[in-house]
């Protein structure tokens, strides 16, 4: 089981007839992901990887039952293009393109809340289950990293991710789910937001978040932990200790504000509510058998 994509989730490609599009389409099917068909205006009557190509997302799912939606599309079309999906009841969507502009992402976040549906993304490399199945852009074929296993893992960097899992991987473990949810000041969805399907996923043991110094997405977990929606233990690693005090850093997410949003802040909201934050990536593993998670 996984808690977002499995190997039978059918998911469509918009944008699927574009370089990124049909190079990850290839890679995500070779992984174990039923994609189904694909969108691209003006290219209905094509096939990629063996699947047909749609002028729309309605078009789409006239012939096919379709659960998800993985999006490579330029930034400025991604409104329309997620807009598109939710409009045609796909409730999955993930959108991996980078400098998406905030107003637009706060109607996108807004959309899929009156919609019900989960929009992850963007500024990420989207969601894996390792062995089962994908939508995004990992290298899933690094087993190091992308090994099957029972930690959950979210994370809002690009950069540490593998690095992380690498040391969770290297302590014996492995990944059941590992959602990117972007490091935009406004995501898709929120850490938070997802908490409730790892706890409810049997296959997650433990949780992994990997953070960032800037907006306030582990303080929320804390919060969820502190109100009973989490009770699997959970192990934080937050980047941007070194960050000099009053000084604006040059990550978009990184916004610190109301006594919120300091990586001091995040460690205090955490660990008082009992969960165990790295200072290191290394330290990850180490504190998965701290807490007597069950290896692979």
């Amino acid at each position: 089981m996984s808690i977002f994509i499995d190997q039978k989730t059918q998911v469509l490609v918009q944008g699927i007839t574009g370089s990124e599009g049909s190079f990850w389409t290839k890679h995500m099917i070779e992984l174990g992901t039923q994609v189904v068909c694909g969108v691209t205006p003006g290219k209905e009557g094509q096939f990629i990887e063996g699947k047909p190509v749609y002028n729309s997302v309605k078009e789409a799912t006239k012939h096919h039952k379709v659960e998800a939606s993985m999006l490579f599309v330029p930034p400025k079309l991604t409104k329309d293009a997620v807009m598109e999906a939710l409009d045609a009841g796909i409730k999955k969507i993930v959108t991996i393109a980078d400098g998406i502009p905030l107003h637009d992402m706060i109607l996108i976040r807004q959309a899929a809340k009156e919609h019900k549906a989960f929009v992850v993304g963007g500024n990420t490399s989207g969601v894996i289950s390792p062995k089962l199945a994908m939508m995004g852009s990992f290298p899933y074929w690094i087993e190091r990293v992308y090994k099957k296993g029972n930690i959950g893992v979210m994370t809002r960097s690009g950069s540490l991710t593998n690095e992380v899992t690498a040391m969770i991987v290297e302590a014996g473990y492995g990944v059941s789910t590992l959602i990117g949810v972007g490091g935009d000041p406004v995501p898709g969805t929120r850490f938070a937001e997802f908490l409730p399907l790892y706890e409810a996923d049997p296959e997650t043991q433990a949780i992994v978040i990997i953070g960032e110094l800037g907006g306030t997405m582990e303080e929320d977990v804390a919060d969820a932990i502190k109100n009973g929606i989490l009770t699997k233990p959970l192990v934080a690693f937050l980047g941007g200790r070194t960050a000099p005090k009053g000084q604006k850093m040059g990550h978009a997410g990184a916004i610190i504000s109301g006594g919120k949003g300091s990586v001091e802040d995040k460690i205090k909201a955490l660990t008082e509510v009992g969960a165990l934050v790295a200072e290191r990536p290394r330290m990850v593993g180490k504190l998965l058998e701290q807490l007597k998670i069950p290896k692979n």
